[in-house]
C-alpha cells in the first residue's frame, strides 16, 4: 500500500467518519427527501379529497335545492290552466268545463310522463301483492280468482319503482253452491 492510502482512513479516522459513515449519511439524506416528498404528496391528496367532498356536497345541495326545477316547469302549464278554469267557471258551460279539465289531465300526465311516472292500471290483471294493496275481496263468476275486479285508486311507479301501490279489490274463489255449479258445468269435470 502507497503512503497515501494509509493516510485517508487515517483521516477519516480524525474527522470521525468513515467512508461506510459517509455513504450511510448520503443514503440518509436520499431518504429523508424521498420522506419528505411522500409527505407532501400525502398532503396534497388529502387536501384534493377534501376538495373532491366539499365539491361533491355543494354539487348535493344543488340537486337537492333544484333537481325538481324541470318538474315544476312542466307542472306550471297545468297551474295556468287550473287558473283560467276558475276565473272563467262562471261564464262557461258544463261542456266546456269538462273539455278543460280533460285538457288540464293531459297536461299533467305528461308532465309525470317527463318526470318519469307511470301509472299502475291494473283492471282484470293477476293479483301482484308487489303492485298492488287489497282492500276487499269479493266472489266473481265470471272472472277467475285472485284478478283485480276494480281499480280503487291507481298506482304509480316513479322511473320503474314503486311510488305508491295500486288500492284494489280482488275476486275470490267462489264459495257454496254457485262454485259447485260452476264446477259440473265445467267441461270434463
Amino acid at each position: 500500500m502507497s503512503g497515501t492510502e494509509k493516510e485517508r482512513p487515517a483521516e477519516a479516522a480524525e474527522n470521525g467518519s468513515s467512508p461506510e459513515s459517509l455513504a450511510a449519511e448520503s443514503q440518509l439524506a436520499e431518504a429523508e427527501g424521498r420522506a419528505e416528498q411522500h409527505r407532501a404528496d400525502f398532503l396534497r391528496a388529502i387536501a384534493e379529497l377534501e376538495n373532491v367532498r366539499k365539491r361533491s356536497a355543494r354539487e348535493v345541495d344543488a340537486a337537492r335545492q333544484f333537481g325538481v326545477e324541470r318538474f315544476a316547469a312542466d307542472l306550471l302549464p297545468v297551474a295556468d290552466t287550473l287558473d283560467l278554469a276558475l276565473r272563467s267557471a262562471a261564464d262557461a258551460d258544463a261542456a266546456t268545463l269538462v273539455q278543460g279539465q280533460e285538457a288540464t289531465l293531459r297536461l299533467l300526465l305528461k308532465a309525470f310522463e317527463r318526470a318519469g311516472l307511470a301509472e299502475i292500471e291494473p283492471d282484470g290483471e293477476p293479483f301482484d301483492p308487489t303492485l298492488h294493496e287489497a282492500m276487499a275481496m269479493q266472489p266473481a263468476p265470471n272472472r277467475p280468482p285472485h284478478t283485480v275486479l276494480q281499480v280503487v285508486q291507481k298506482g304509480w311507479l316513479l322511473n320503474g319503482r314503486l311510488l305508491r301501490p295500486a288500492r284494489v279489490i280482488v275476486s275470490t274463489p267462489l264459495a257454496g253452491p254457485e262454485a259447485s255449479g260452476a264446477r259440473e258445468s265445467t267441461p270434463g269435470g
